[in-house]
């Protein structure tokens, strides 16, 4: 039986970590993350935690720090959003290159400049193929469950790759919702203990961490890297089963939403969902056929099962909290069509950039959308599939 609370998406992601109780946490302040290891520096000082806290003075070092710990052979989480995260792009690249199953939570935030506080995805779009397996959260609950399942995921000795959980800044970081906890003893014994197999300071087993990698050798680890995050889907799909096992939540790559015979759909992430769920409800109530695809799983990209979700449609729209400034489309459209193309799946796609720098996005936003949809199904026509939705004119 769960506990029933009422915690913000921030609270709730610090709770997870004082359960999981890691070796080491290294942080650095930065809106809207701060509240995550601002709480949880509450749990080390009241004993909650016997995690040894980390107060650094940069992100940069946030992560160095993490990646220190790791490889010596401890348990590291850390938490960011936006320009911290910029901060730590080296060190980002360089977490994933050693095969350091860090777990970070990223709480969604423009990037500079022009300087915005804000919730859009331009932060985790900047490092989507630096290597990091990459889980999206709807609500709170989402960031809570996906925390838990982060280890399990990460440290499995077929991935072994660092793993960030995102979730919409202030959207679901600092509203408060309904949510239901394990208790502390369920979820240590299903995380587990962290038993890595070779460490820095395993003293039977002398090794080097970050040695120079010439041409002799690194084309044949980043192959290994790219092999881990193929093998990261098998293992998701493994733990989130386990998972609901222990709590009858339910996750998979991505979730279907009223899909089963739907003509039209759009493809989302993150708090987006729930506005897309409820336009949805109304447009089914007039006797529209839509649908929704929300996307867990981002990295790996779950290519070839989205393909086939989405491949018996009339239109579908893929909407980007972030957009790629390449003039063709955000790179979630990309990631879609793409394995759409190669599923051979041809089916009319059209790409939405929206909610840049925490631009509300309304159910009129939405509806818009799906009207749009209508008319490609109709016509088998689109005009120009790279489109902007809330922007005034």
């Amino acid at each position: 039986m769960g506990i029933r609370e009422r915690l913000s998406g921030n609270e709730a992601a610090a709770i997870a970590m004082k359960q999981i109780n890691p070796d080491v946490v290294a942080a650095f302040p930065i809106t809207p993350s701060t509240e995550i290891p601002q709480y949880f520096s509450t749990f080390v000082s009241n004993g909650s935690v016997d995690t040894e806290f980390v107060a650094v003075e940069s992100e940069h070092s946030a992560m160095s720090a993490c990646v220190g710990a790791e490889a010596a052979g401890a348990r590291a989480m850390t938490a960011t959003s936006a320009n911290g995260l910029s901060f730590m792009w080296e060190m980002i690249y360089i977490a994933s290159s050693l095969r350091l199953p860090i777990v970070m939570s990223l709480v969604n935030r423009a990037v500079s400049g022009p300087l915005n506080i804000h919730n859009d995805h331009s932060d985790a779009m900047g490092v989507r193929d630096a290597g990091w397996i990459m889980l999206f959260s709807e609500n709170n609950q989402e960031a809570y469950d996906n925390l838990l399942m982060a280890h399990r995921i990460a440290e499995h000795k077929d991935v072994l790759l660092p793993l960030m959980v995102c979730q919409d800044g202030f959207i679901t970081s600092h509203s408060i919702e309904n949510i239901e906890l394990l208790e502390d003893e369920k979820v240590k014994e299903f995380v587990g203990t962290y038993h890595p197999e070779h460490y820095l300071l395993n003293m039977k087993e002398p090794m080097a961490i970050g040695p120079l990698d010439v041409q002799s050798y690194l084309f044949e680890h980043k192959y290994q890297q790219a092999e881990a995050m193929r093998n990261a889907k098998k293992v998701i799909l493994e733990v989130a089963k386990d998972f609901e096992k222990l709590t009858g939540r339910k996750y998979s790559f991505f979730e279907e939403y009223k899909m089963e015979d739907a003509e039209i759909a759009v493809v989302c992430m993150n708090s987006t969902a729930g506005t897309t769920k409820v336009v949805v409800d109304k447009l089914r109530e007039q006797g529209v056929k839509a649908g929704m695809v929300k996307i867990r799983v981002f990295r790996p990209f779950p290519a070839e099962e989205l393909a086939e979700a989405l491949g018996s449609l009339k239109a579908v729209a893929v909407m980007d909290k972030a957009d790629s400034l390449n003039a063709v489309g955000g790179a979630l459209f990309e990631d879609v069509t793409s394995g759409m193309y190669v599923a051979n799946k041809q089916v009319p796609a059209v790409n939405y950039v929206y909610g840049i720098g925490g631009r509300d996005t309304r159910e009129a936003d939405i509806l818009k959308v799906y009207s749009d949809l209508q008319e490609i199904a109709t016509t088998g026509t689109i005009d120009n599939p790279y489109r902007y939705v809330g922007l005034r004119k």
